[in-house]
C-alpha cells in the first residue's frame, strides 16, 4: 500500500511523518526504513528506525530511485514500512509526472508486503485524481 501525506512546503508534513514512524515502531514487529535527503532528522527518529540519506547514493532519476528501493527491500526480509520524506526530491520527480513511479511502488508493496508512506510537497488539489484515494493526511 502507498499512502501520501500532502501539503505545500512548510505545512508540517515532516513532523506528521516523524510522529507516525515513531508511533509505528512500537506497534509493528518488522523493521522500518526512513529515507530523507539528509541526516537532519536523525535524532528525532526512534533508534530502531533505519535512516538512509538518499543524497549519498548518486540517484539521478526516478528509475534509479525505484532500483534503489528494490535493493533496500532485497536486503531486509523483515521490512514492513518505508517512509519517504521529501519524496519528489529524493525520487528526482520535482516538476514531473509521479504516476509511473507511484505505480511501481504499489507493485513492490504488493509483491513484498511493504507499506510506503510518502511526504509530497503538493496540495491535494494538485494531485492526479487517481492518487486522491491514497491521501492519508492533507495539510
Amino acid at each position: 500500500m502507498v499512502q501520501l501525506i500532502v501539503g505545500k512546503k512548510g505545512k508540517g508534513k515532516t513532523k506528521q511523518l516523524l510522529d507516525r514512524v515513531n508511533s509505528q515502531v512500537k506497534e509493528i514487529p518488522g523493521s522500518i526504513v526512513y529515507l530523507d535527503k539528509s541526516t537532519k532528522h536523525m535524532y528525532e527518529l526512534n533508534n530502531k528506525v533505519r535512516l538512509i540519506d538518499v543524497s549519498q547514493f548518486m540517484i539521478e532519476d526516478s528509475q534509479e530511485f525505484v532500483g534503489f528501493i528494490s535493493g533496500v527491500i532485497s536486503q531486509d526480509h523483515d521490512l514492513q514500512q518505508m517512509y519517504f520524506d521529501s519524496f519528489l526530491k529524493i525520487a528526482c520527480l520535482e516538476g514531473q509526472d509521479i504516476m509511473a513511479t507511484i505505480g511501481k511502488l504499489e507493485k513492490l508493496s504488493e509483491r513484498f508486503e511493504v507499506e510506503f508512506i510518502l511526504s509530497i510537497s503538493l496540495d491535494e488539489e494538485e494531485l492526479p485524481v487517481e492518487l486522491k484515494e491514497k491521501v492519508l493526511i492533507a495539510l
